[in-house]
């Protein structure tokens, strides 16, 4: 194992737990940092970048004749232009936030209990759900689980209006215990008809923030679910599925895989973690019990940085708000994120976003090169315009402690134009993937 060095490790926090550094903040060590990221403190940038109120979504017609085209087509307009503000608020708050460590475990949830406006078709419920995801993003995984199982975006996504006594719908109870508190083979196709039993009554509305249980809807009679009897309800579910041992493994892995390595933790490393994470299942516990294992400090442990996680990184080390460019070039920004696959809110799939490789590809870079180019055009680079040493100012800008053989010689052959120099380090192995 090559133990990363002080420095190297504290850019690793701010990767791992955040969204990249700051100019200045490698030069505090790894205990402050890690610290000051799962701290509680204040957030200045948060509080003054504020989540918008986009209202209920507009109506659209459900007679398909001519009068009501055009009326359909402004609906579909509105909508598209509340999505919009939606994705571009969180990307600023990303950048804007003084302790990131809330917003990149907001993300990661996002990523984990994966919901997308395509179906849902309400950013306002979309951003209600982004919210619960941030009040518990650091705190107790049960409090989290018990308010995702009843979320209207959630709901909505995974059929959950479809579910009634007497014609259960089974896809939110196979998804909650398949992709975000088990895992698969932890769970029979019997436990999950029954299971979706527990779930049923609960309706929401593209209108309200607040799903609603129907009494009438829901089915009383008694189920038998992972070895258990009884009459079991969303929130009596929830805690039985979390009080498996199955699930304390297989919620800490997910965190592993996307915060440290795509290998799992070795038995001891996982026993240890578990421990962490304890009755309350205590995220911000887990997470520094985590930054304590030797392996996070290991430089084989490395992640390709998702797209999101990238650019918010790029924009945070250029000092550029996305709140603060013009219709543009915020249009453009949202443009760039489609072309590398990944949009806040629109994930492909209940199972959420890749990883690894996936990002890597030809296509992929070419996106990338275009948005490093739009959002290096925005930035301030005169303290590396002013550099002697280009190549090494630019590293220090972005957070890289050094550049391969093969980057220096790519770098120094346009160290001329500082605005195409920021432009191949945004987008050099160095910066891309999270050493």
């Amino acid at each position: 194992m090559v133990v990363l060095s002080e420095r190297a490790a504290v850019r690793r926090l701010h990767d791992r737990l955040g969204f990249g550094p700051r100019p200045g903040d490698l030069d505090r060590g790894f205990a402050e940092t890690r610290d000051r990221l799962l701290g509680t403190g204040a957030d200045a940038g948060a509080a003054a970048t504020p989540m918008p109120t986009p209202g209920a979504p507009p109506e659209r017609p459900k007679k398909a004749d001519k009068q009501n085209k055009a009326a359909k087509q402004q609906a579909n307009k509105q909508l598209q232009a509340q999505s919009t503000q939606a994705a571009l608020w969180w990307l600023d708050r990303m950048v804007a936030a003084d302790l990131p460590s809330v917003e990149r475990l907001t993300w990661f949830w996002h990523g984990h209990f994966a919901t997308s406006e395509q179906k849902v078709r309400s950013p306002e419920l979309m951003l209600a759900q982004n919210w619960t995801q941030r009040e518990h993003a650091l705190g107790s995984f049960t409090d989290l689980a018990r308010a995702m199982v009843v979320d209207p975006a959630l709901l909505l996504w995974l059929d959950g209006n479809s579910n009634k006594a007497g014609k259960p719908n089974e896809n939110l109870a196979r998804e909650f215990m398949e992709l975000f508190t088990l895992g698969v083979g932890h769970y029979t196709e019997d436990d999950v008809r029954e299971a979706a039993r527990a779930l049923t009554g609960w309706t929401a509305q593209r209108d309200t923030t607040t799903a609603k249980l129907v009494p009438k809807r829901r089915d009383d009679g008694e189920k038998h679910i992972l070895g258990a009897t009884g009459d079991f309800a969303a929130q009596s579910f929830v805690d039985l599925v979390l009080g498996r041992p199955d699930s304390a493994r297989f919620v800490v892995g997910r965190l592993w895989f996307r915060l440290v390595s795509a290998e799992p933790p070795a038995a001891d490393v996982l026993n240890r973690l578990v421990a962490a994470y304890g009755s309350r299942r205590d995220v911000r516990a887990v997470l520094r019990a985590i930054t304590a294992e030797p392996a996070f400090r290991d430089s084989a442990t490395s992640l390709v940085k998702q797209p999101v996680e990238w650019l918010a990184g790029l924009l945070r080390a250029f000092g550029v708000r996305p709140g603060s460019l013009d219709e543009q070039a915020r249009t453009q920004l949202l443009a760039g994120l489609r072309g590398l696959g990944q949009v806040p809110f629109l994930p492909p799939s209940v199972g959420g976003w890749a990883a690894g490789g996936a990002w890597l590809t030809t296509s992929a870079g070419v996106a990338r090169l275009h948005l490093a180019q739009l959002v290096a055009g925005h930035a301030d680079l005169g303290t590396v315009a002013k550099a002697s040493d280009k190549t090494t100012a630019i590293g220090e800008l972005l957070g890289v402690d050094a550049w391969s053989g093969r980057t220096k010689a790519a770098l120094a052959g346009v160290a001329g134009d500082v605005r195409q120099l920021s432009t191949v380090a945004a987008c050099a192995p160095e910066y891309v993937v999270s050493g």
